[in-house]
């Protein structure tokens, strides 16, 4: 007679060997990653629709500023803008503006011929060939490569901006022939790009310079940027007329029924052997508040952990809050870990305050520090922590010198690990 250790083995041997047969061959569709295309791309038909109205200008008079917080989705709609140029007759090149390019001016010229020679290597035109004397001698075939390209730069007298303008003007020329309607620059975390003050040297504001003077002079070369919402106040302040020279487009949250739609969408699908219910569906939008990252991140796992239970014959049920434990080390321990003791007070006191998931002053936590702390914060204090925090990408100042998150939801997940417990246990 078989022992009940030996039955428990044989039912395991047995819900292994299910699990290896029917285990569905159906991806996951959902894709939390950091500018990962979602399968399905809710809510940003009217951000598609404006730049689409940039592409169609005769003159370049407005530029495309896409902002947000952290997670919102910035990259993915950056990447749904390119097939939307490349189908009007536009060439696209870009990449991310890291901090290297910002360190000198020869950094920003070598990114803008790298990138604009991409798209430009494929053309070639004839030429007429001069010898010294300046006669014409004979005609040759010039490829539009990097070397044209820094040829013309090199040999072009002047400053950086001098050289750029020339290189742009001149590949401008050579593009209504073979039919381009202009170039789009896309850079994204063009935040991490700045002037360098301390070593005389202004690439952002050459950038600026270079782009409304090619534009004023009809070169259909839009710039597009997208980054965290410090980066028009930055903008603004390396060229005053950096208000008049772009489209601030201002990326919020979904809606409700947004979010339902990418919730719903990925797994409508005949193949597809998991059906969220409408009370998951219900919790999914609660706790992801609309934000792009934490609606697929939550899909993912509540669709990885039901694939592997409907294998074994167990019902599917979606435990959130494991899942919320797991986005708090994925996503926030991270950022809270590089943030000092005294930071951290700060940042518990904008927790709790009414207006914590919008926009908050220096006096409100100075006066709601009063209320919470035995050592409340002076202003200058507040001040100082803020502008520290800013540097970390944690809190943005806007224009009207109101201070927001710079990550959604972070004041909640401050909340949920206020009660003393160490950062180490999320790991």
């Amino acid at each position: 007679m078989a022992t009940k250790a030996t039955k428990k083995k044989a039912q395991k041997k047995k819900a292994e060997k299910a699990a290896v047969v029917t285990y569905p061959p159906f991806p996951n569709p959902f894709r939390p990653g950091a500018g990962h295309m979602p399968p399905y791309l809710a809510g940003r038909e009217e951000e598609q629709l404006e730049f689409k109205r940039l592409l169609d200008q005769d003159v370049i008079l407005r530029n495309l500023i896409l902002t947000g917080l952290r997670g919102v989705g910035k990259t993915v709609l950056l990447e749904t803008f390119k097939p939307l140029a490349i189908n009007e007759g536009w060439l696209w090149v870009g990449t991310d503006l890291s901090e290297s390019v910002g360190v000198s001016e020869d950094n920003l010229a070598i990114r803008l011929l790298s990138d604009l020679a991409l798209v430009t290597s494929g053309i070639t035109m004839t030429q007429d060939d001069r010898q010294k004397a300046g006669f014409v001698t004979a005609q040759k075939e010039v490829t539009w490569g990097y070397a044209t390209l820094r040829k013309i730069y090199d040999e072009t007298p002047g400053l950086v901006a001098d050289k750029l303008k020339r290189v742009l003007e001149d590949v401008s020329r050579v593009l209504s022939p073979v039919g381009k309607k202009g170039v789009v620059f896309a850079y994204d975390e063009a935040q991490n790009f700045s002037d360098n003050d301390s070593k005389d040297q202004y690439p952002l504001s050459i950038l600026l310079e270079v782009f409304q003077s090619i534009q004023r002079k009809g070169v259909r070369f839009l710039l597009v940027l997208t980054g965290l919402p410090t980066l028009f106040p930055k903008l603004i302040d390396a060229r005053t007329y950096s208000e008049r020279l772009f489209r601030v487009i201002f990326l919020n949250k979904l809606t409700e029924a947004d979010t339902r739609e990418a919730i719903q969408t990925p797994i409508t699908n005949d193949r597809c052997p998991v059906t969220f219910t409408e009370e998951t569906i219900g919790r999914i939008v609660t706790h992801s508040d609309g934000y792009p990252y934490f609606i697929q991140f939550i899909c993912k796992e509540i669709f990885d952990t039901w694939i592997q239970k409907i294998a074994i014959g167990e019902n599917p049920n979606a435990l959130f809050e494991d899942i919320t434990r797991k986005l708090d080390s994925d996503f926030f321990a991270g950022r809270w870990a590089r943030v000092t003791d005294r930071q951290r007070d700060l940042l518990g006191v904008v927790a709790q305050m009414p207006n914590s998931g919008g926009e908050f002053t220096v006096q409100e936590i100075v006066n709601f520090s009063k209320v919470l702390l035995d050592k409340p914060f002076a202003s200058s204090r507040v001040s100082a922590i803020l502008s520290a925090l800013m540097s970390v990408g944690l809190i943005f100042k806007n224009r009207h010198g109101k201070y927001r998150f710079a990550v959604p939801l972070f004041s909640q997940f401050i909340l949920r690990h206020s009660n003393g417990s160490s950062i180490s246990d999320l790991f």
